[in-house]
């Protein structure tokens, strides 16, 4: 893998990651259409997963920080704030979900889909949940234990490429009465738990199989343009979803698959 390979996938993780286009989608298209294939490819994709779960942990430290703390002071029988203990429960069982179902169809969600087609499918089907998803948002309705399992539930979605994590848990959230703001603020930190576990997975493959030392350079790169691209990601879906819909991702996720399908089949 190039350099230039790298900093493609890179940005293409870090600008897709937490906007709801699908990153994984995305990364499969442009292995396939710019011919950017190595071995150990998957495992590269979750290393530029754990850059951007890097960004999560520096923009949300207050909260991460705050949910140790509360943690902690849990276990010690000191008396915690309410609101921390619901979201803290709600993000502990909402990631239970997704990782039962990775555990158990690992290899089918690595291998066995990981096509322009299918991508394209899950594009259209992600983007029809998004637009219905709108219909119910702006209830303003308070985060609970069970609307954070309801959530994780909507995230094992995501382990189909196509999908969106991000898109699928906002929608999630919008379908269970929160606002945008909420829905999108708990939707990155449902999604962090996993992103950290998958990339730190396979960095130890990557090392295990003697491919991170070939990979070293392009893997460093491309982990610096995820990450600085993934924080500015961030920032700007929380502040655009404050005043707008999903309806903008709808339509370029409708458009996207569209052009896969004209020049796959």
């Amino acid at each position: 893998m190039t350099i230039l390979d790298s900093i493609i996938l890179g940005a293409i993780q870090g600008l897709t990651e937490f906007i709801p286009v699908s990153s994984s989608g995305h990364l499969v298209i442009a292995r396939e259409f710019l011919n950017i294939n190595n071995s150990g490819g998957l495992a590269f994709d979750a290393v530029l997963h754990l850059a951007t779960a890097l960004a999560v942990l520096i923009y949300f430290r207050k909260e991460i920080l705050d949910m140790i703390k509360t943690a902690i002071d849990w276990i010690m029988g000191r008396e915690v704030k309410r609101e921390s203990r619901i979201l803290l429960l709600a993000l502990i069982l909402g990631t239970i979900p997704v990782v039962v179902v990775a555990f158990y169809f690992e290899k089918f969600f690595e291998e066995g889909i990981r096509d322009p087609l299918i991508v394209a499918s899950a594009l259209i089907a992600g983007s029809l949940v998004f637009w219905i998803a709108e219909k119910v948002a702006e209830k303003n309705r308070n985060l609970t234990i069970r609307k954070g399992l309801l959530a994780g539930v909507f995230q094992t979605l995501a382990l189909i490429p196509g999908v969106s994590r991000s898109g699928i848990t906002i929608s999630g959230g919008l379908f269970m009465g929160f606002n945008r703001e909420l829905a999108t603020r708990f939707s990155f930190l449902l999604g962090f738990p996993i992103i950290l576990g998958s990339g730190l997975k396979n960095l130890f493959d990557l090392g295990s199989d003697g491919l991170l030392i070939d990979l070293g350079a392009s893997l460093v790169v491309g982990s610096v343009v995820a990450f600085v691209l993934g924080y500015f990601s961030i920032y700007w879906m929380l502040r655009y979803l404050k005043n707008h819909t999903l309806t903008l991702f709808v339509i370029y996720r409708i458009v996207l698959a569209v052009v896969i399908f004209l020049i796959v089949i």
